[in-house]
């Protein structure tokens, strides 16, 4: 990566005579995802490989910043999950112990804001999934390594399944009320919880992937998502839209019914999803614009 730039000769002097001065400079050519007419620096869900090389980033804005280890990104992606599994898991059991005093706004609203804290907090470290199903989409559109997808639905549902077995610790007998459980037929639910998964990654697909999206409000964004498919779906099948969202409460408090349509329904909802925005996505040169970046 190193150069070499002559300096000019003084006055009666020779090239030779002055010794080099090394200086380094970007090779864009070697590392094809990062670019400054491409605005991502540092996107928000989708996250690339990079490398760390001596003085790769001196000819970067200082508001770049080098890809976290791995273990980091699990490390955040478990917090956040586990965080977004237990308020909402917590506020739905609050709910039925109270006789219904937060209501549904109140827990749509929950999970909402729950998500829009995560992905302002850890977006930028792992890029806050927090759903196999939107980790599983990103991939199969190669906007995530496959090769870390185990690592990352590991995380997220041995953090359910911490997050689920916390709350049967304290609120025990009352964990039955925040398991998923379609209320109506099994195919109803099944098809709301695609839809839902649907719009949510719709959603998360335009601000994490299109430059011309506003970033800065990707959180807000899918927050608002989360709220309003809750509010749709939330008192027919529960309105998961993410299978360890289901899956850990299933397990605390040995509930499986109808367990198959949040595993197989979330996923290809959200396929399907991201799917739709890229065939909608506008082609062609995209525009300049700032760093997009959640650090504030």
């Amino acid at each position: 990566m190193a150069e070499e730039q002559a300096i000019p000769p003084a006055q009666g002097g020779s090239p030779t005579d002055i010794p080099s001065v090394p200086r380094f400079a970007m090779a864009p050519e070697r590392f094809p995802s990062v670019g400054r007419r491409s605005g991502h620096y540092n996107k928000c869900f989708p996250v690339d490989q990079c490398v760390a090389e001596e003085g790769i980033f001196n000819d970067l804005p200082v508001t770049f910043t080098p890809c976290s280890s791995l273990t980091k990104k699990i490390g955040a992606e478990f917090v956040g999950t586990f965080m977004l599994i237990f308020a909402g898991t917590a506020t739905a059991i609050v709910n039925e112990k109270t006789g219904g005093s937060i209501t549904s706004m109140g827990l749509a609203a929950t999970s909402g804001l729950a998500v829009m804290i995560i992905i302002l907090s850890t977006g930028h470290i792992s890029g806050a999934h927090l759903n196999p199903s939107l980790t599983l989409s990103f991939a199969a559109l190669r906007h995530f390594p496959w090769v870390q997808v185990p690592f990352y639905i590991g995380a997220q549902v041995v953090a359910s399944i911490c997050a689920s077995f916390a709350l049967k610790g304290i609120f025990h007998p009352d964990l039955h009320g925040g398991v998923t459980i379609p209320s109506g037929s099994h195919w109803q639910s099944f098809i709301l919880e695609f839809v839902i998964s649907f719009n949510l990654m719709f959603v998360v697909t335009a601000v994490a992937t299109d430059t011309r999206a506003v970033g800065e409000l990707a959180g807000i964004a899918v927050g608002a998502t989360v709220t309003i498919n809750i509010l749709i779906a939330g008192a027919t099948s529960g309105g998961s839209m993410n299978p360890v969202r289901t899956l850990g409460p299933a397990i605390a408090a040995n509930n499986y019914k109808g367990i198959w349509l949040y595993i197989i329904g979330c996923p290809l909802g959200a396929l399907a999803g991201a799917a739709a925005y890229t065939l909608v996505r506008l082609k062609g040169e995209e525009p300049v614009q700032p760093v997009r970046s959640f650090r504030r």
